[in-house]
């Protein structure tokens, strides 16, 4: 036995144990401390209203349901007839409604009335009271509307959306060079967009005397909301 004796340890596989754990830790740290601003971005635009939405119907009351469905047929391709010669309504923008008969009386007489409706877009909106008297002059007893909106609300959508999102974008910019950063990529977005057509001015003061009741289209209001992450070099 010798005494006094001592074993050498080979010290390297230690030291590259060190290094790649301190190589396994760095990634972790450094995506830690990853700089990042978030902001908003809000912008509400007015779009024109330049699309209408009418309904008329018409009804009819005879001594037979027969009598009465076929007066109403009629008086109805008469009305129509008469819409579809108002500017600003294709051929696709009419569509036919539900028909209706019911049994009624008028003192000892039992009578039927039936009735049946169109659905009218308008894509001339400011004509929409000449359209309004033009069908009542054809026969129409009975009319809705008109509603207003716009005809591309998907358009509006996406312009609000860049706007809103030019807004953030110079808000990141700002922060970020007042934090003496460069502003980076993009890393997440989160949008919601808001359509309401604003009430219609009926205040018809200013507005002369005609056959056709006066209307005023109006315009719609969209806002878009974006929620922005930008990375910071």
């Amino acid at each position: 036995m010798l005494r006094g004796s001592f074993i050498l340890v080979n010290r390297r596989p230690l030291i590259v144990l060190a290094v790649m754990a301190i190589a396994l830790v760095l990634p972790a740290t450094a995506a830690a401390v990853e700089r990042t601003v978030s902001v908003h971005g809000t912008v509400t635009q007015k779009v024109p209203n330049d699309t209408a939405s009418l309904g008329f119907s018409l009804s009819k009351e005879r001594k037979t349901r027969k009598a009465a469905l076929q007066a109403v047929a009629v008086g109805l391709r008469a009305v129509i007839a008469a819409v579809q010669k108002t500017p600003g309504i294709g051929a696709g923008d009419i569509s036919s409604g539900g028909i209706s008969v019911r049994k009624t009386t008028r003192g000892k007489r039992t009578l039927y009335r039936a009735a049946e409706g169109i659905g009218v877009i308008l894509h001339e909106p400011a004509r929409a009271g000449e359209l309004v008297t033009t069908a009542v002059a054809a026969g129409a007893t009975g009319s809705r509307g008109p509603n207003f909106f716009p005809g591309n609300p998907e358009l509006a959508f996406d312009n609000a959306l860049l706007a809103a999102f030019a807004q953030a974008k110079a808000k990141a910019s700002a922060l970020a060079a007042s934090a003496g950063a460069v502003l980076g990529p993009v890393l997440s977005i989160e949008e919601g967009t808001e359509v309401s057509t604003t009430p219609v001015n009926a205040d018809a003061k200013g507005v002369e005397a005609a056959p056709s009741p006066p209307v005023k289209p109006g315009n719609s209001t969209v806002t878009a909301t974006v929620r922005v992450v930008f990375a910071l070099q």
